[in-house]
């Protein structure tokens, strides 16, 4: 159910949100223990946002100069 949840999420939301754990790491009022959780977090984060990204790629360098995709 948590896989659903991610492919629901935009990728603009999931820079938001990455935006969002810098802020929360970078404040000096954040505790180590809770910096390690925003931490791994936005390294999952990172890995599902990667695979997107890689996904829209590979989409978009097979489009053909005519606007219309091949199957790859």
């Amino acid at each position: 159910m948590a896989e659903a949840k991610k492919e629901e999420k935009s990728i603009e939301d999931t820079f938001g949100e990455l935006d969002l754990l810098a802020r929360k790491l970078e404040d000096k009022e954040t505790p180590l223990e809770e910096s390690f959780r925003l931490y791994r977090q936005g390294m999952e984060l990172l890995k599902d946002l990667n695979g997107r990204l890689d996904t829209v790629e590979k989409k978009m360098l097979q489009m053909n100069e005519d606007g219309t995709f091949r199957e790859f």
